[in-house]
């Protein structure tokens, strides 16, 4: 599976979890992003800094052991405004999805 998605600008965290995530009884969808082989390149003058990173998305629930079930690219923009470094756009690659039936609403209304 090869999905884009480009966000820019600001957006709640919240609004995907609304729609599409499934959220057990404490509140979360007992989840854990592992964020690895994190690259960053910084340009001072300009302003801008760019990364990359690798994304392993892990659950667990009491029926369900851990188990990795999505892996992801991450490329990220920064500019530097009023002095201050700000998130400006996340460019999510989704390289692999394992059993996401106990974590996307869509994918469980499938099963």
């Amino acid at each position: 599976m090869n999905r884009r998605k480009f966000t820019s600008g600001v957006t709640p965290a919240t609004e995907p979890t609304q729609d599409t995530l499934i959220v057990y009884a404490d509140g979360t969808p007992r989840t854990q992003h592992v964020t690895t082989n994190v690259a960053i390149e910084v340009d001072e003058q300009a302003g801008a800094a760019v990364s990359r990173s690798y994304v392993t998305v892990v659950q667990a629930l009491p029926d369900l052991p851990l188990q990795p079930i999505a892996g992801r690219r991450y490329h990220d923009r920064f500019e530097r405004r009023d002095g201050q470094w700000r998130f400006v756009e996340r460019r999510v690659r989704i390289n692999l999805v394992g059993d996401v039936t106990r974590h996307l609403r869509q994918a469980a209304a499938q099963r």
